[in-house]
């Protein structure tokens, strides 16, 4: 399948204490530092665990391709006095104008309403102009299932899906959020 590729750059998206700014090369330390921590790559499908040397900086040379058809943003606290990466947010295009959203939080940062903010941004922008979101969580995370209900997402069903952190097949929520 190809995927359609993203146009243009992406914008900076205010978000309350924060903003979500494209991704940028720098980003690759703290990306490596957070995508290594177990509790983060354990609640991902793609994140493997231990997280590889060179991995962020494959991982952000592909997110700054538009040809990739995903669209990735640093969750950026710097202007209010906080981390210049505290997580990433994305959005991987589907078709028919969907894509699939995917977000992590520095584990400092859990329970404390990031995540949240930075779904409701990117819903409230719809950077992409896209007509619906998808999502899936894990099913012993229910803090994110709460972030995407929260975010107007309703639940659509469950599947599984693999993780590549836990090297096994995993229950997953499936949510959506219409658009436009």
């Amino acid at each position: 399948m190809r995927l359609d590729p993203i146009a243009g750059p992406l914008p900076t998206i205010p978000a309350g204490r924060f903003v979500l700014r494209p991704l940028r090369r720098s980003d690759a330390g703290l990306i490596q530092l957070y995508a290594g921590d177990r509790r983060v790559a354990e609640m991902t499908s793609t994140i493997p665990h231990p997280y590889p040397p060179g991995a962020a900086e494959a991982f952000v040379e592909r997110a700054l391709d538009p040809a990739s058809g995903r669209a990735v943003w640093a969750i950026d606290g710097s202007a209010q006095g906080s981390s210049e990466l505290l997580g990433l947010m994305a959005l991987t295009r589907l078709d028919r104008d969907q894509a699939e959203i995917g977000y992590w939080v520095a584990p400092a940062l859990w329970n404390a309403g990031y995540a949240s903010e930075a779904v409701r941004a990117i819903v409230a922008a719809n950077p992409l102009g896209l007509k619906a979101l998808f999502a899936s969580v894990f099913q012993d995370n229910p803090g994110s299932a709460r972030v995407l209900t929260n975010a107007g997402f309703d639940y659509v069903g469950d599947a599984e899906t693999f993780s590549v952190a836990r090297n096994a097949r995993v229950p997953t929520w499936t949510y959506i959020r219409k658009l436009g």
